[in-house]
């Protein structure tokens, strides 16, 4: 079994637990495929999702893409666990689809000793029109 087939089974991110006691929300991301090369992670939708108004909050986001990019390099180079991202940049575009899951579509567009580089985007609803574009750049620790 290739460790792109091992992250394709669920993945859950479990609730963490600051310093003073209280808990930080659970996020739970389905891994749909990776490949080494691309990959497809689904949030399921929450209420804790959402800022005033129904708008999916920035930080749900970015954290789905930054978990999506995590996920198609480790299936690329297998489990580093000191791979860290250095730079992410995201572009807002629409407003999702309301109740309605999130998928992170991300493809590496380059794979080098010491950085990966690639680009999610974050699709809502039915519709193929991106609701957030983010390129991710990642620091590989030297092995």
């Amino acid at each position: 079994m290739t460790y792109g087939n091992l992250l394709a089974r669920r993945w859950r991110v479990t609730a963490g637990v600051s310093p003073d006691g209280t808990a930080f929300p659970v996020f739970v991301h389905t891994i749909e495929h990776a490949d080494g090369r691309t990959c497809l992670v689904r949030q399921r939708f929450s209420e804790s999702m959402l800022r005033p108004g129904g708008t999916i909050s920035g930080p749900t986001l970015m954290a789905l893409a930054d978990c999506a990019m995590y996920v198609v390099l480790l299936s690329a180079i297998g489990p580093v666990g000191l791979a860290v991202t250095t730079n992410l940049n995201i572009n807002f575009l629409r407003k999702g689809a309301p109740g309605e899951d999130v998928l992170a579509a991300a493809k590496l567009l380059k794979l080098g000793k010491r950085l990966a580089v690639g680009e999610v985007n974050l699709l809502s609803g039915t519709s193929p029109d991106p609701i957030a574009h983010v390129t991710v750049t990642y620091s590989i620790p030297i092995a």
